[in-house]
């Protein structure tokens, strides 16, 4: 979907789709038959946070959402993703976005899993500056990057490995990891996918 698509729930560009979000908490949360005081506990935030998120307000960090995600033990696309038509094509500086509260870095979802797949596909644009520290995800995430513009340290939290355009990484993604932008214009291709 465009940034600057008008149609009601819109999103201006680099702010994730608040009423996707807050209907796919609800789902998820009433799915699993948790409280909103279960599940604020279980990501570590506050119970009028996950309600102002459930109702649509607020502008959550990627950082909040992941981890609404490990407790309601669901892939992070589907917080975020609108159904997909059959053929899809998201032109570059489009489709939904996330920030992160930690660093120069955002996350455009590209594809989220098919029924049957485990696997979500990202556009990351990355700046120098703080790192962004990942806590562990679900158990059997596995993490495959790309690096297609800059720099960067990628990887596990305690040994990331320095890419460069047309390196590729792969690590558990249910381990604390990193991505940290060495150079301006850091750009890569992030695939998530569960084992």
């Amino acid at each position: 979907m465009a940034a600057d698509d008008t149609s009601p729930g819109a999103e201006p560009e680099g702010r994730p789709p608040m009423a996707v979000i807050a209907a796919s908490l609800r789902r998820e949360r009433t799915r699993n038959g948790l409280s909103l005081t279960e599940v604020a506990r279980r990501a570590g935030i506050a119970k009028s946070t996950l309600s102002q998120l459930e109702s649509g307000a607020g502008n959550p960090s990627l950082e909040t959402l992941w981890a609404l995600c490990v407790a309601l033990q669901v892939p992070f696309a589907q917080l975020i993703a609108r159904p997909e038509p059959k053929v899809q094509v998201i032109r570059a500086g489009e489709g939904p976005a996330v920030v992160s509260s930690q660093a120069d870095y955002r996350a455009v979802l590209l594809s989220t899993c098919p029924p049957g797949a485990r696997r979500d596909v990202y556009f990351i644009a990355a700046e120098p500056g703080s790192q962004r520290s990942s806590d562990p995800h679900m158990p059997g995430a596995v993490e495959h990057v790309v690096l297609s513009g800059g720099r960067a340290l990628v990887g596990l939290a305690d040994e990331p490995v320095e890419l460069r355009p047309g390196d590729y990484i792969a690590y558990p993604g249910d381990l604390p990891h990193v991505f940290q932008a060495l150079e301006p214009g850091t750009r890569a291709v992030l695939i998530s996918e569960l084992t």
